[in-house]
Order: C-alpha cells, then structure tokens, then sequence
C-alpha cells in the first residue's frame, strides 16, 4: 500500500496588521515615516508621514506637517495636513495649518486655521502657495 501524506498550507499569514503607536506621554524630536498606520498619543516635534492610516488622539500633538492615505484627528496639528484619501476631524480637533485632503468630515467644535483645498486633484493644488491659487480661481471665474 502506498500512501501518500498530503501537507496542508496555509497562506494567510498570522500577523495583526502593522501599527506604530507613540503612546501618551511619550516625546519623539525628528520625523517619522512609516509603512503602515500610526497612532500618535503622545508629542512629535517634526513631520508625521503614514502610507497607511494616521490617528491622532485627544492627547496627541505634532509640530510639524502630517501626511498619510487616510486620517482621523482629535488632537493638535501646527504644521500642514496633507491626506489623499479622507480625512476627519473629531469635535476636539485643532489645525494650526493648511489642508489638502480628497474626502473631508468636520464634526462641530473642530478648529481649522488655515486653510482648506480639496478634490481629486489635491497634489497639484498642495504645490500652489495662496496667492498663485487665488489668481488661478479668480481666472477660472473670469472665464465662466
């Protein structure tokens, strides 16, 4: 008789998906850019770059510009907030800081100041400055 063993494989992996959390209480000096999600209740003095989802909880604060494929902020941003996918802002929210952002939800009590360019096309509209933008709109208008 010959028997044959059959091997079983299994090709999903059994990793959680990857997130990087800087606890509350924690401060990082410098940038840093992930791969993956990002929880930030803590402080980070430079830029936050996420390929994945940024979070930043009540207790979070960044000094510096964010950017990541979706975000949801409840904490403190001074710096640009640059999201290519949606971002929402919680009730507790401020951004000291211009958006870019495709998709944008503002719960009431949210601050923003700066300000805020969406749409499809954020890329192109993120490498304006302010007065190129206006100039660009006022033209738009002037023809229609």
């Amino acid at each position: 008789m010959n028997k044959t063993k059959k091997t079983v494989s299994n090709n999903s992996t059994n990793q959680s998906p990857s997130v990087n959390i800087i606890s509350e209480g924690t401060k990082l000096k410098g940038n840093i850019h992930s791969n993956s999600d990002m929880r930030i209740s803590g402080s980070i003095y430079g830029e936050a770059i996420s390929k994945g989802k940024l979070i930043i909880t009540e207790q979070g604060n960044v000094k510096g510009n964010v950017s990541s494929a979706d975000a949801d902020l409840a904490g403190k941003v001074e710096g640009d907030v640059r999201v290519s996918g949606k971002l929402v802002l919680r009730q507790n929210a401020v951004i000291d800081g211009n958006i870019y952002t495709k998709t944008l939800i503002v719960e009431e009590g949210a601050q923003i100041n700066g300000t805020c360019k969406m749409g499809a096309d954020t890329k192109s509209l993120s490498n304006h400055n302010d007065a190129e933008y206006a100039e660009e709109t006022k033209l738009k208008t002037a023809r229609a």
